[in-house]
């Protein structure tokens, strides 16, 4: 009986050496991938793990880019497993030191930098729930967070400036939300075309203003001035 305890014992040991040993290695992402799901085994559906209170010693660099129209980029090649992409999305996290945002994926033994080219979120999808006699606005990302327009997720217009070679300098204004951790989305433009037609459109001293219902309040978002 006790050389079972001791075998288990071991095997729990072992098992959780090798998902940090999985965790570690960057270059294969099925490891990641079967380390993050492996961890998730607890949590139901989607659930984004308790990263504030992950503190990994190790800090290394990973060859992941998401660029600003929400693609997720590793190692030159485009990820377009939708299922893989929404798992790592889990582990984002941003922090902040002297004014700059510096984006990563976390795990209890590790944070890996990444490069976000605008925000690391992209929400694709509006809509209008219903809810105890409330109206909300809902929004949705492409890799499972759903947030509604309220005092703690606002959308603000902001100028972003093109990285593309063939667009170098070239400045458009786009709208974001927050979303969760100090992460932000992008409002894609045909979900921002839909959020206008639930709005209300109106001109005041030169600027036009957009007002949104949500939440039995009322939000204005007005375009930023040059």
């Amino acid at each position: 009986m006790n050389n079972n305890t001791s075998d288990n014992n071991t095997d729990t040991v072992n098992g959780t050496q090798t998902m940090q040993d999985n965790a570690s290695n960057l270059n294969n992402m099925e490891a990641l991938s079967q380390y993050l799901k492996s961890e998730a085994g607890t949590r139901q559906g989607r659930g984004i793990p308790p990263l504030e209170k992950w503190h990994p010693e190790q800090t290394v660099d990973m060859d992941l880019t998401i660029k600003a129209n929400g693609e997720w980029w590793h190692e030159g090649g485009h990820v377009t497993r939708e299922s893989l992409v929404s798992l790592f999305a889990t582990i984002l996290w941003v922090e902040e030191k002297d004014g700059d945002l510096a984006y990563y994926l976390k795990t209890p033994v590790q944070k890996m930098r990444i490069t976000v080219e605008d925000v690391p979120l992209f929400i694709n999808d509006i809509g209008i729930v219903n809810e105890d006699g409330e109206q909300w606005i809902e929004f949705a990302t492409t890799t499972g967070d759903v947030v509604r327009l309220d005092d703690a997720h606002l959308i603000t217009l902001r100028h972003y400036e093109s990285q593309d070679d063939d667009r170098a300098n070239e400045s458009k204004v786009r709208p974001y939300m927050p979303v969760r951790n100090g992460l932000e989305a992008l409002i894609g433009r045909n979900a921002f075309y839909h959020l206008v037609e639930i709005g209300t459109l109106s001109e005041q001293n030169g600027e036009t203003i957009l007002t949104l219902q949500s939440g039995g309040k009322s939000y204005e978002l007005s375009m930023p001035s040059d």
